[in-house]
Order: structure tokens, then C-alpha cells, then sequence
């Protein structure tokens, strides 16, 4: 199980660098309706994903070589350690992204939260801290 959880992240964190860092302009599309497109901001928000896009890459790195080396964290506690960290950065992505949701059941929000990508993304993110926390906890009993 801890394979897959590790390769799961790793995939699900290489996609967000992907996203973030390749195809920042598409990502930003999402995110910015059309007619908010012609400005400055979106132009920042393109740069600014590439910035967020590095963090994924690192985070992907990190899975990839505990896939490799795992021998060097031998421990389950150390093992729940990373786990409880990688929950943590699927679930800020998720808890950042519950406001917003809320305000989209008011017809509000800065971004639709609630449908199509990312609404993939927001329930994606949810599984994966989940995942995460459910076997860090195992190994901690």
C-alpha cells in the first residue's frame, strides 16, 4: 500500500507541475473567465504558477526517490512523517480551495471550484490527504 500511495503522489504532484509550470497559460485559463484575460493580473497569474508549479516538482522528486530509496527511512514512524507532510500539502490545496467552493454555491467566488477541472482538482486533492493520513495512521498503530 505504502508503493502506491507514494507513487500516487508522485503522479498526482508531477501533474501539478505539469499544469503549474508547462501549461501555466491553460491553467490560468481555467481559473480566469474570459473577460478577465486582458489584463496585467492574468499575465502575474501565469508567472506566478510556474512559481507554484517548482513546489509540485519538488514534492513529485521527493515520492519518486522514496519509491527508489525507501530503505533509508526504515521505520513506520518515519515513514507516517513523510506520509503526514504529503497530507498536508494535498490538504492546503484542498482547504485553500473550501471557501471559494462555498462562495460558488452563492453564484460567487474568484474561480469555479465546483465543476469541470477543478472540481477534479478540489476532490483529487481531497482523496490524496486522505490516503495520505489514513496510512500514516496505520503505520502509527
Amino acid at each position: 500500500m505504502l508503493y502506491t500511495v507514494l507513487a500516487l503522489n508522485a503522479l498526482w504532484f508531477l501533474m501539478g507541475f505539469n499544469v503549474f509550470s508547462v501549461r501555466s497559460k491553460i491553467f490560468a485559463k481555467v481559473v480566469v473567465p474570459p473577460e478577465h484575460r486582458e489584463t496585467p493580473v492574468f499575465d502575474t497569474l501565469i508567472a506566478s504558477g510556474k512559481f507554484l508549479g517548482g513546489f509540485n516538482l519538488a514534492f513529485a522528486l521527493c515520492n519518486i526517490l522514496l519509491l527508489i530509496y525507501l530503505d533509508v527511512f526504515p521505520s513506520d514512524q518515519q515513514r507516517a512523517l513523510l506520509l503526514w507532510v504529503f497530507a498536508v500539502a494535498h490538504g492546503t490545496q484542498f482547504a485553500f480551495n473550501v471557501p471559494i467552493a462555498l462562495q460558488n454555491l452563492k453564484g460567487e467566488g474568484v474561480w469555479q471550484v465546483l465543476k469541470g477541472t477543478m472540481l477534479f482538482i478540489f476532490v483529487t486533492d481531497f482523496v490524496m490527504m486522505a490516503l495520505n493520513i489514513m496510512l500514516a495512521t496505520y503505520l502509527l498503530v
